[in-house]
């Protein structure tokens, strides 16, 4: 059992770091007006996101095991707000340090954390079941982050993955790859 546990937090760390990575590819991509872009009054813009992953991981991650997931200190309502004065160099800033604050937490568990109990706004969860909210969160918002930024990229850009019209070629690499290997 302990083994399964400890792959699953591998897993769990590699899945959130792949999920960093696509967001971080898509941002990279973008011009500093296409970072703040709204599509529209009612959306969000990748700089938004942005700060509302970093605030919800500074909240879930701080004193994971110790406190409540949802801090007092944290106004999850401005995190959907952006004053002139916001920059990319301080949104970015905010994003490294609380995917890091994330990965710590995560390498510093055991495998028998995993039927700890925590709680985010009052609700016990595992531990298991408080990472695995995690990674959906994330995800949903990675792929948000991606959508827009191919939006605003257009023709310029450059695919996170298989580039469209171009499975096979693709598919036959990784055949070929892999029978190498075997």
């Amino acid at each position: 059992m302990s083994d399964l546990r400890a792959h699953y937090l591998d897993e769990i760390f590699r899945g959130l770091r792949g999920h960093k990575r696509l967001a971080d590819d898509a941002i990279a991509q973008l011009s500093d007006q296409q970072f703040f872009a709204l599509p529209d009054p009612e959306s969000n813009s990748v700089a938004i996101i942005v700060k509302h992953i970093a605030g919800n991981l500074r909240s879930r991650f701080t004193g994971f095991l110790t406190s409540d997931g949802e801090k007092p200190d944290r106004h999850r309502d401005e995190e959907f707000l952006m004053t002139p004065e916001t920059t990319r160099q301080q949104l970015l800033q905010w994003w490294e340090q609380n995917w890091q604050l994330l990965f710590e937490t995560i390498n510093s568990l055991q495998p028998e954390d995993l039927e700890r109990r925590v709680t985010i706004r009052g609700q016990p969860l595992s531990v298991l079941q408080a990472l695995n909210r995690a990674v959906s969160h994330c995800a949903y918002h990675v792929g948000q982050i991606a959508f827009l930024a191919k939006h605003w990229k257009g023709a310029e850009w450059k695919s996170l993955s298989v580039p469209k019209g171009q499975s096979e070629q693709f598919n036959a690499k990784l055949f070929a790859k892999y029978k190498k290997e075997a």
